[in-house]
C-alpha cells in the first residue's frame, strides 16, 4: 500500500507530498470547481509529477447532478467525466471517482437503472484509457454509499469499484468495518480521514490515530482482502488548519507507517 495525499492541483501539493516522503497527490474536481481549469494545467501536473517524483494516483468528481429529474443521463456531466477519465490517462492515473445523484421524482429501482447506465458508460470509457471507475462511499449527491445500493448496482457491474473512507460510514450509522468485511475486494482507494461522535453527533474529524475509528482492524481487513491500492490523507477539520494541521498530517503519516507492512 501506498500513502499520498488529497490536495489542490498546485505545485504546492506535490511539494508538501514529496517533503513529507509521500508516493502519491489526488485531486477532487468537484462541482464547483472548473474542469476546462484543471484540463488546461495538465501540462504543469505532468511536470511537477516528475520534478518531485510523486504520482496522481486518483482524480476524482463530488456533488455533481448526474442524472436528470426523469433519469435520463445529463450529457454535458456525462462528458465532464469523459475529460476526466483523459486526464487519468494523461497523468498515468488508475482510478475515477464519482458518485450519483438520487432524484425523488422517480422510484429507487428507476433510480438505480439509470445509475447501472451512467456507469456503464464510465466503465467502458475508461476502459479504453485504462482507468478503473469507483464510487465514493459519501453522501454528497450521492445515493450509491451503502451495501443496499452496492448490492445491486456494483452486484450487476462487476467491474465497478468502490472508494472507501470510514468516517462516512460511521457518520451514517453503518458498521464499517462489516462494510470493509463483506465489500473490501472491491475497493480500488481508500481515505484516510479521522472522525469523532459524540451524543450521536459528528464532532470533529481530527487526524487519524487521533478519533475513533479503529485503525488497527481496518488495516487489518484491508490485508485480509488483498488491498494494495493507495492510502490518501483527506485534511478535513475546520480546527485542524494552519500549523496545527501540518502537524496533523505528519501525525497521521507517521501513524500510517507503523500500519503498513
Amino acid at each position: 500500500m501506498k500513502i499520498g495525499l488529497l490536495g489542490l492541483p498546485i505545485e504546492e501539493t506535490f511539494k508538501k507530498a514529496s517533503e513529507k516522503g509521500l508516493e502519491f497527490v489526488e485531486f477532487s474536481i468537484n462541482v464547483e470547481s472548473d474542469v476546462d481549469h484543471f484540463l488546461n494545467e495538465l501540462p504543469k501536473i505532468a511536470d511537477w509529477m516528475q520534478k518531485y517524483n510523486v504520482g496522481v494516483q486518483s482524480i476524482g468528481r463530488w456533488g455533481s447532478d448526474r442524472i436528470d429529474p426523469v433519469g435520463k443521463i445529463i450529457e454535458g456531466e456525462l462528458q465532464k467525466s469523459y475529460q476526466l477519465i483523459d486526464a487519468a490517462q494523461k497523468l498515468n492515473c488508475e482510478n475515477f471517482v464519482c458518485g450519483c445523484n438520487y432524484r425523488k421524482e422517480i422510484s429507487y429501482y428507476e433510480n438505480v437503472n439509470a445509475a447501472i447506465a451512467y456507469f456503464s458508460k464510465l466503465i467502458a470509457y475508461g476502459k479504453e484509457k485504462g482507468v478503473k471507475i469507483s464510487t465514493y462511499n459519501c453522501d454528497w449527491n450521492n445515493f450509491v454509499d451503502n451495501e443496499m445500493a452496492w448490492t445491486i448496482i456494483h452486484g450487476y457491474l462487476p467491474e465497478l469499484r468502490i472508494k472507501f473512507d470510514p468516517s462516512h460510514s460511521r457518520y451514517g450509522g453503518r458498521d464499517y468495518l462489516k462494510e470493509m468485511r463483506d465489500w473490501g475486494h472491491r475497493f480500488n482507494h481508500v481515505h484516510i480521514k479521522g472522525s469523532v461522535i459524540i451524543d450521536g453527533k459528528r464532532f470533529d474529524d481530527p487526524p487519524a490515530g487521533l478519533d475513533q475509528t479503529d485503525w488497527n482492524t481496518f488495516m487489518a481487513i484491508l490485508y485480509a482482502k488483498g488491498y494494495e491500492g493507495g492510502l490518501s490523507i483527506e485534511p478535513h477539520s475546520h480546527v485542524w488548519e494552519g500549523e496545527l494541521g501540518e502537524k496533523g498530517i505528519d501525525f497521521t503519516v507517521e501513524f500510517l507507517k507503523r500500519l503498513v507492512i
